[in-house]
């Protein structure tokens, strides 16, 4: 009868978040390369450690090879291992 949204078992309503999509799969002229640091630093907290899956919203294939490319960039010294304070 009534068009209720979907509740859970305290009578609220659950909050509606938008399906993060991989940037990657979207453009594909995007580069996953140890060559391209501009794009693998959006990819990596500020201490420099790699930014899993539920946050960047990239699929399992592009996060597999953004992380063997950001851990070349590191042995290549164009990004941090770590940052010293």
């Amino acid at each position: 009868m009534h068009d209720r949204a979907p509740r859970t078992q305290g009578g609220r309503q659950r909050p509606y978040y938008k399906r993060k999509t991989c940037k990657f799969c979207e453009d594909k002229k995007l580069p996953i390369d140890y060559k391209s640091p501009h794009v693998l630093k959006d990819l990596i907290t500020e201490r420099g450690k790699i930014l899993p899956r539920r946050i960047t919203g990239t699929c399992s294939r592009h996060q597999k090879k953004l992380t063997t490319e950001i851990k070349r960039a590191r042995i290549m010294a164009l990004l941090p291992f770590t940052v010293h304070d």
